[in-house]
């Protein structure tokens, strides 16, 4: 058959033979056919495009794949994954961001997902399992009402009232904690790593977290509370030991040794100078001739340099410290001086630990040893010592009064249980923060979301129109946390599943959820196991934001244009895809 432009001298594949239409339409053929009213394609030909609902469908399908992961690790009968990373390293874990951090994933929907565990891992630090469970799950009830033809403006809007509604009863059936109390914060940080690798430990690993973060916890003048638990909570794991060896040092640790063996190895109440200058001789910056006519002026070049030591370290002695660190180098000269004046000496400590041991010392880092003053001496230290642990000596700065700043020491047997173990202080860390922040408590183990279910299913019917579908939607995808922690204990989980909805059907029913270790239905105040206000609000707003942006994708476009695949067809032939030859392939 002839088509329109034929009289071009044109030739126009069939219709339906669009991949090698695709393949040979160049954007001037396209212009020169607009009159002739064609089939038009302007995108490059590795581009790839999935449009209307085949795009929503395979965003939500990834969506759930990604959940799936991750599904197995959520409660305290969770099953562990063991990954293999590219170097070929192991981890073995069930933190869902450190499961969803090594898994190499494709389809961009996918890596938005896996972006929602590390943001929520990053703003609360805990609920990242959790995050992702009901994201996959919320769009996975998105699929039906697709299919009913429901608009996915309508599914997002229904699903966003929804958001604001779930939020105003979590406010209603939150219960206000007294952090001053201990044992109402450690039962809540326990609820939180009870599901990981360390509940075992009983209360070390949650005791060892309320210490760290009480101790970092700052009350700015206007009241608010700051607490920089990266900064100035360092976690130092060593191998060998017992476990109950872990402590809060009130203090800090470093790796390092003094420079000379006769300097003092054992300081009480020492006065602390930081620097950050080098005790060194200035070396020029780039390549340095000096020519010489006499071998008096080499003397004297050796003297000017010996003078210049001499001074600085005289302006060390003059504030009269016990120990001296600094981040550079320190010369065999400053050291015979310094040593001369019974002072011990630790270089090249790294700019954190030196930012961690004026926070716990009340010294302040010097830039130059001429600005030095009575001011910026430290003496809130009680304690300097070195000890040798293992094969390593380290420096132990302890005993100082209210330190705003501490290392906690790992002792276990193997690297990756230390490694899982500092996974899960991190998890006890946040937990402790956000108690701290915002204290404000909802009951645990499935019974926040088996309650907002049960009320939202009573709210949907108020909502007019076909949004209710959406709404109600919502309410059915929030079951999953207690379905998945009833599964994952090898519960009957309708049964189980089915007594919770009537347990929450009756008004006072709000804080029965499951008891993750048993599978069976429980007063989770009762047992204490408790979620922090922040994290389950932090969870909801996230999974449900990120479902309502995926849904609404209608378009996918993937391909690199010619240009940024570079001269010599660096980007290769699409699979399953002629090559080009010649020019076109050479950009």
């Amino acid at each position: 058959p002839s088509y329109p432009g034929s009289s071009l001298g044109l030739k126009f594949p069939h219709p339906t033979e669009s991949k090698e239409l695709r393949a040979r339409t160049e954007t001037s053929i396209a212009a020169m056919m607009m009159g002739g009213g064609g089939q038009t394609y302007v995108l490059n030909r590795n581009t790839k495009r999935e449009q209307g609902r085949k795009a929503q469908l395979t965003n939500i399908q990834a969506g759930k794949t990604v959940a799936s992961i991750v599904r197995t690790t959520l409660g305290p009968r969770a099953m562990l994954k063991m990954l293999l990373d590219p170097m070929g390293g192991i981890v073995m874990t069930n933190d869902g961001n450190a499961i969803l951090r090594e898994v190499d994933v494709t389809h961009p929907a996918a890596k938005n997902m896996i972006e929602l565990s590390r943001a929520q891992d990053e703003e609360v630090g805990d609920g990242t399992t959790s995050v992702i469970i009901l994201a996959g799950e919320f769009l996975g009830v998105a699929e039906p009402l697709l299919a009913k033809n429901l608009h996915p403006t309508v599914i997002v809007s229904g699903y966003m009232q929804a958001l604001d509604d779930a939020l105003e009863i979590m406010k209603t059936i939150a219960v206000p904690i007294d952090t001053n109390d201990p044992e109402a914060v450690r039962e809540v940080v326990r609820g939180a790593i009870d599901t990981k690798f360390v509940s075992r430990y009983g209360n070390l690993i949650s005791d060892l977290a309320i210490k760290a973060t009480k101790m970092v916890c700052i009350t700015k003048p206007d009241g608010k509370k700051e607490i920089d638990l990266k900064r100035y909570a360092k976690v130092e794991k060593l191998s060998g030991g017992e476990l109950s060896d872990c402590v809060v040092l009130d203090g800090v640790m470093f790796n390092k040794d003094i420079t000379h063996p006769r300097m003092r190895r054992m300081i009480k109440n020492p006065r602390v100078v930081l620097l950050d200058c080098p005790l060194e001789y200035k070396k020029g910056e780039s390549q340095t001739n000096v020519e010489i006519t006499k071998e008096a002026d080499w003397e004297k070049l050796l003297q000017q340099e010996e003078d210049e030591m001499k001074k600085v370290c005289e302006d060390i002695i003059k504030v009269k410290p016990d120990l001296v660190i600094t981040e550079k180098g320190v010369s065999d000269l400053a050291q015979h001086f310094l040593l001369k004046a019974n002072i011990s000496v630790i270089r090249r400590i790294r700019k954190t630990d030196n930012n961690r041991i004026a926070r716990v010392t009340g010294a302040s880092i010097c830039n130059r040893t001429e600005e030095l003053t009575e001011a910026s001496v430290g003496s809130r230290c009680g304690l300097f010592q070195i000890k040798k642990i293992g094969d390593e000596y380290f420096t132990f700065m302890t005993e100082c009064e209210d330190p705003k700043a501490c290392t906690v020491i790992l002792r276990g047997a193997s690297r990756d249980v230390l490694n899982e173990m500092e996974r899960n202080l991190q998890d006890a860390f946040c937990v402790a923060r956000n108690i701290i922040l915002e204290p404000r408590m909802l009951p645990g183990g499935g019974a926040t979301e088996m309650e907002l279910a049960a009320r939202l299913k009573e709210k949907a019917k108020a909502i007019p129109g076909t949004r209710q579908f959406a709404y109600r939607a919502i309410a059915d995808a929030l079951e999953v946390i207690p379905r998945s922690l009833a599964h994952n204990c090898g519960a009957d989980v309708v049964r189980v599943m089915t007594d919770l909805r009537a347990r929450h059907a009756v008004p006072g029913g709000e804080k029965m959820g499951i008891d993750g270790n048993k599978g069976t239905v429980a007063d989770t105040k009762a047992l204490g196991i408790m979620d922090t206000f922040a994290v389950k609000q932090q969870t909801l707003r996230t999974s449900i934001e990120a479902a309502a942006m995926l849904l609404r994708i209608d378009d996918i476009i993937s391909g690199i244009s010619q240009k940024k695949r570079g001269g010599g067809g660096g980007g290769g032939a699409q699979p399953g895809e002629d090559e080009t030859f010649g020019d076109a392939r050479d950009g």
